[in-house]
C-alpha cells in the first residue's frame, strides 16, 4: 500500500467558525473562534482525467459544510466537534479517509499558550 502522504488528498487549512462549545458557561454564552484543518484522502484520478467536478468533492461546498458543522449544536468537548466534522466529510461518497485538526486558540487556559487542538483520523467502517 502506498504511504498515506503519497496518496491523493485534498486539504483545507485554516477554516474559521465562531461557535459556543465548551465546558464553561462563559464559553457557551460568548462563543469563540475555532479553526479547522481537514485533509481528505480520495482518488482524484477520475476527476483529473474527466475535468468533471461531479467526480470529486467540491471543496467550496465542503468548506461551507464543515463550518456549519462547527457552528451548530453547542457541545462540551472539541473532540465531539472534531468527530462531527469527520462524519460530515465522510458523508461524501468519494471520501475514503479524513484527518481533522480542530484548534481552539482562545481556550480558557491560565498559562500563556499559542494553541490547543485535537487531531483525529477516521475512515469508512
Amino acid at each position: 500500500m502506498t504511504a498515506l502522504a503519497e496518496r491523493d488528498h485534498l486539504t483545507l487549512t485554516g477554516l474559521r467558525a465562531t461557535a459556543h462549545h465548551g465546558v464553561f458557561e462563559h464559553e457557551r454564552r460568548e462563543g469563540q473562534v475555532f479553526v479547522v484543518d481537514v485533509t481528505v484522502w480520495l482518488d482524484l484520478s477520475a476527476s483529473a482525467q474527466s475535468d468533471d467536478l461531479a467526480s470529486t468533492i467540491h471543496y467550496g461546498e465542503l468548506a461551507a459544510e464543515i463550518v456549519a458543522a462547527v457552528e451548530r449544536d453547542p457541545v462540551d468537548l472539541i473532540e465531539t466537534v472534531a468527530q462531527r466534522i469527520a462524519d460530515t466529510v465522510l458523508a461524501h461518497d468519494a471520501a475514503e479517509l479524513v484527518r481533522v485538526t480542530l484548534h481552539k486558540p482562545e481556550a480558557p487556559i491560565e498559562v500563556p499558550f499559542a494553541d490547543v487542538s485535537v487531531t483525529i483520523t477516521r475512515g469508512r467502517s
